[in-house]
């Protein structure tokens, strides 16, 4: 799968070091895989879950949500946004 935005990961990152390395393994976990459906995504990541037409990712360790649109068919992921757990629970991502 291709991964649209890896600047977004970037930005998040310099704002907040210590979700880098979370951010690079999630990256290159997407990357390397194919995922042909909801099912298989969650496969690998047991943390995903479907809001509304988004998927949000817990990263690491559950400390981290990044928001993402997710077209199965081309293979393609757009990063949406990427928060800090309480930031998400404001709930203004969507």
């Amino acid at each position: 799968m291709k991964l649209i935005s890896n600047k977004a990961l970037r930005d998040f990152s310099a704002c907040h070091p210590d979700a880098e390395g979370p951010l690079q393994a999630f990256r290159q976990l997407i990357e390397k895989g194919h995922y042909p459906h909801f099912a298989a995504l969650r496969a690998t990541f047991r943390g995903v879950d479907k809001v509304g037409e988004r998927y949000v990712f817990n990263i690491g360790g559950n400390k981290y949500r990044l928001i993402a649109a997710i077209a199965f068919t081309p293979q393609l992921l757009w990063v949406k946004a990427v928060l800090t757990h309480a930031d998400y629970d404001e709930g203004d991502w969507t």
